[in-house]
């Protein structure tokens, strides 16, 4: 995703990922998931590095909300 308005934000697990997506949605960003390993399943090259994990991308104008979003809820994973 180079040249791009869009901006990594956080890689991690499919469940994480889809409870990022819902507080994004909740305050209406919409993210761009991204996992490699599925995508080369569907066109049969087998399996990735890290399989199940994904990317999560959003727009540069709505990096710091997400951004917030996301330490959020890591913190209250390690706590």
């Amino acid at each position: 995703m180079t040249d791009s308005n869009y901006i990594k934000i956080f890689t991690g697990d499919f469940i994480i990922v889809q409870r990022i997506i819902s507080e994004l949605k909740s305050i209406n960003i919409n993210a761009i998931v991204k996992d490699t390993t599925e995508s080369a399943r569907l066109a049969g090259f087998g399996g990735g590095i890290l399989p199940g994990f994904q990317e999560v991308f959003v727009n540069k104008d709505e990096l710091d909300k997400a951004v917030h979003i996301v330490e959020n809820i890591s913190s209250e994973l390690k706590s």
